[in-house]
């Protein structure tokens, strides 16, 4: 099992990310879009815990304001990033 972290945080300051650090020199950036509630976290947690099974160390990085809630997973044996691609966490330009 890989490791469980926050890649964001809510400051004083604002909102702080450290998204590309945790998404720097990956082969692949997989991006899921959609709105709040249809699924995105729990469609990664399926894939983390799919692929853990199967061997594969995991990378867990939860959401900053929800505990319970993805915004991403590491799947590092592969160097893939599968990641919540609605604001305000990654984005697309």
């Amino acid at each position: 099992m890989g490791k469980k972290y926050f890649a964001s945080a809510n400051t004083s300051a604002g909102f702080v990310s450290y998204f590309d650090y945790v998404l720097k020199g990956r082969d692949k950036i997989y991006i899921i879009k959609g709105g709040p509630g249809c699924g995105k976290s729990s469609f990664m947690h399926k894939i983390g815990n799919e692929l853990e099974l199967k061997g594969f160390d995991v990378d867990y990085v939860y959401c900053s304001a929800d505990m319970d809630s993805l915004d991403g997973i590491v799947i590092n044996d592969l160097n893939i990033a599968i990641v919540d691609g609605t604001a305000p966490h990654v984005t697309v330009s």
